[in-house]
């Protein structure tokens, strides 16, 4: 059988959505993913090298270093939560309802762990 491409239940061969509820939600998140992808990748391209600049200045400034790594992964996690956009595997083995459940959990132990970052962040380096 195969399964509706936003919830994954499945549906006959003839259709795409099993009802209109899906595929509305299904449009919302296409146009969404359009209409903001390029700030998702602008976003993700500077977290995801900030954080080894930070790492990389932590060897000579460790307090700068680990502040700029710790609000780079706070941001990365936010932008995660906010904009799920799962990659295309993800959308084709989970379905468009799962892929952007998980990805905003990964957003939110993402910035998790950043708010946890820069909480030790203000307990070490402001001593």
């Amino acid at each position: 059988m195969k399964k509706c491409d936003y919830c994954g239940k499945e549906i006959s061969y003839m259709e795409q959505y099993c009802d209109e509820d899906c595929h509305r939600n299904a449009l919302k998140y296409y146009e969404l993913q359009e209409k903001y992808s390029k700030v998702f990748s602008i976003i993700n391209i500077i977290c995801v090298f900030a954080i080894p600049v930070g790492l990389f200045i932590f060897s000579f400034r460790s307090d700068i270093g680990f502040t700029m790594m710790s609000f780079a992964l706070a941001i990365l996690g936010l932008t995660i939560m906010l904009l799920p956009f799962p990659v295309e595997n993800m959308i084709s083995s989970m379905k468009i309802k799962k892929a952007m459940k998980v990805t905003r959990i990964i957003g939110a132990v993402l910035l998790l762990l950043g708010i946890i970052l820069i909480a030790v962040d203000f307990i070490i380096f402001l001593k």
